[in-house]
């Protein structure tokens, strides 16, 4: 016992044992945590390397009717098929005379007489009848199966002009989305047509209500606010005006021009519904919820509503500022190279694709010297020198796509434009013409006709589960398309009125844009989703005209683009990331593009305004 109360302890010599072992965990913890990294950047990168193949094989798209066709659902082909009152008998043998009837020759001499009564299309006096009643009706189509509507419940507004094969396609595309049946559909006509109306009363997945534009041109050909045998013609000078006094001979525009009816007919319009829907209508008397502006040549997703509202209950987080929703971003271009396997010896190809055709709105001023008010201002979209030369030298098996970026706003030169141009009148948003480049034949993008063909991929930096949105100043040429709003900022609106109606532009998003800048207190501000849920397939409007309107191009494209992203499960997003856009100039007060200098134009956009319900 002795022995051992005298031993002396002595300390092992550290050896770094446990060091070791904590290293060990340390980089043991490090690597699984990489793994998982790597492990979930593969997972994405297999969702777009599918999404990719399926860009791929659907490089090719088909606008046939029938391919159009076959991409809706066999349910909703009666949207698509002409039913036509003007029914012209081409069976042979049948012969239609002057009373209406038709003889059917069997062949023997003989024939059998079938009477039936031919459609003649109402006269002036039978429209205007017919609008008022439909006006003063306010009947809700399908209100008994759908019940009645919800105060936050989506209102949706279509503005409606003449396009009725468009509107078949946007009726389509509305009927697709998901709980579309919650919805009240509004249609704002300008034009009242009877094939229109009974495509529109066909519809049975909503709630659905016509209302008409009572002042139009159709209802009012020769007088105010159509067309008056005394009205200054366009391009006269002042002083002839005067001598000739003409009507409003005092009050040419910016421009020294004078009063267009059918350009000016778009702002009445849209003023028009707009106090309409929230001021007038018995069923929107209580409605708090969104109002979503459409027109009759848009198209759009089937998580549109999905996403508005997800956009809608992120505001308050997100993006406090924002009084405006945007569902229809316009993007510069879908910069891309597409990589074609070696066994069909193709290289890659960078293509521009204009969204102005595809998700923007066609409309440029007129040109002063021009009796033809509806040709277009294109301007040439280049890539640049580096995307180019590398789109003909890169040999890997390797897809870039590139990102998007805005549409530079061209609105900052419109002074020195019209000065430029002789006082020509130049668009808020000129029209972009695509532009593709192969290896070393451009001619493969050249359809027959001599028109450009091009092709657009859906990209993974614009949709995925994570939807990327953006906050910014609400801009006309850029937030005008797909956007919604709900009574609060619509009042604040309506407050400026005199700024609306007053300001020397015929476009009403430019107008919306000047009362935003110089009257509200709170300055519009908009919430815009990266990946578009609305596009526009128009390819004729009022302000140009194009070789083939009937064309189904841009819709079959934007089938197989939104037909790409369900495929690749990117859309109905699981939650928003707000992105920082890039530097915003600060937006400058224009002068506004003219055709609005007419006095009587101001008088009935503020008559308007006035209480009537």
């Amino acid at each position: 016992m002795s022995k051992m109360r005298g031993r002396v302890l002595i300390p092992l010599p550290n050896t770094g044992a446990m060091g070791r072992k904590r290293n060990n965990f340390y980089m043991r913890s490090i690597f699984i945590l990489a793994l998982c990294i790597f492990g979930l950047l593969q997972y994405h990168n297999f969702n777009y390397l599918d999404s990719r193949d399926a860009m791929l094989s659907e490089s090719v798209t088909n606008d046939s009717v029938d391919a159009i066709m076959s991409m809706v659902p066999a349910t909703l082909h009666k949207y698509l098929t002409p039913h036509t009152r003007n029914h012209s008998v081409s069976s042979a043998g049948v012969q239609l005379n002057s009373s209406g009837s038709a003889m059917v020759g069997s062949g023997s001499g003989s024939s059998t007489t079938i009477s039936f009564e031919v459609y003649r299309p109402p006269n002036n006096t039978e429209i205007k009848r017919q609008i008022a009643r439909y006006n003063e009706m306010q009947l809700v189509l399908n209100e008994e199966t759908f019940g009645p509507l919800q105060n936050d419940s989506v209102i949706i507004v279509v503005q409606v002009h003449t396009r009725i094969n468009y509107l078949r396609h946007l009726i389509v595309s509305l009927a697709q989305a998901r709980d579309i049946s919650k919805s009240l559909l509004i249609f704002s006509h300008d034009f009242y047509d009877d094939d229109i109306n009974d495509l529109v009363q066909q519809i049975d997945f909503c709630k659905v209500l016509q209302i008409f534009y009572p002042y139009s041109i159709q209802t009012h050909p020769h007088e105010y606010p159509g067309v008056d045998p005394n009205d200054c013609p366009r391009n006269i000078k002042k002083e002839q005006a005067l001598i000739s006094n003409c009507n409003n001979a005092l009050y040419p525009d910016l421009y020294g021009h004078y009063r267009e009816a059918k350009f000016t007919q778009t702002k009445h319009h849209w003023w028009w519904k707009a106090n309409r829907v929230f001021n007038e209508l018995e069923v929107t008397r209580f409605h708090t919820g969104l109002v979503l502006f459409l027109e009759e040549d848009h198209y759009v997703a089937e998580d549109f509503l999905y996403l508005l509202a997800m956009m809608q209950q992120r505001t308050k987080d997100l993006c406090p500022q924002c009084n405006i929703l945007s569902l229809g971003t316009y993007l510069k271009t879908f910069n891309y190279y597409t990589y074609h396997s070696k066994t069909n010896k193709k290289s890659y190809a960078s293509s521009l694709i204009s969204s102005n055709s595809l998700l923007g709105s066609n409309r440029n001023n007129y040109n002063n010297n021009n009796n033809n008010n509806n040709n277009r201002i294109s301007q040439q979209l280049t890539a640049s020198s580096s995307a180019l030369s590398s789109s003909t030298s890169l040999k890997n098996a390797k897809v870039y796509v590139g990102d998007t970026s805005d549409v530079d706003n061209n609105n900052n030169n419109n002074n020195k434009n019209n000065k430029m141009m002789n006082n020509k009148r130049t668009s808020h948003m000129n029209t972009v013409t695509a532009t593709s480049n192969t290896n070393n034949n451009n001619n493969d993008n050249i359809n027959k006709n001599g028109a450009q063909t091009w092709n657009y991929h859906v990209l993974p930096s614009l949709y995925s589960v994570y939807q990327k949105v953006e906050s910014m100043p609400w801009i006309s040429s850029k937030h005008n398309m797909g956007f919604a709003f709900n009574r609060t900022t619509w009042t604040s609106i309506r407050r400026c009125a005199r700024h609306f109606c007053s300001y020397d532009d015929y476009n009403w998003d430019w107008s919306l844009q000047h009362v935003s800048q110089q009257c509200l207190q709170r300055k519009l501000h908009a919430m815009i989703v990266k990946g578009p849920r609305v596009f526009h397939i128009g390819e004729c409007g009022v302000h140009h005209k194009n070789n083939n309107c009937e064309s189904n191009q841009v819709i079959s494209k934007v089938q197989h683009v939104l037909r790409i992203a369900r495929n690749s499960h990117q859309l109905f997003p699981r939650s928003l990331m707000m992105t920082v856009p890039s530097l915003i100039k600060k937006s400058k007060l224009r002068k506004g593009n003219g055709g609005w200098g007419d006095l009587r134009d101001h008088e009935l956009c503020l008559n308007m305004t006035l209480p009537r319900r």
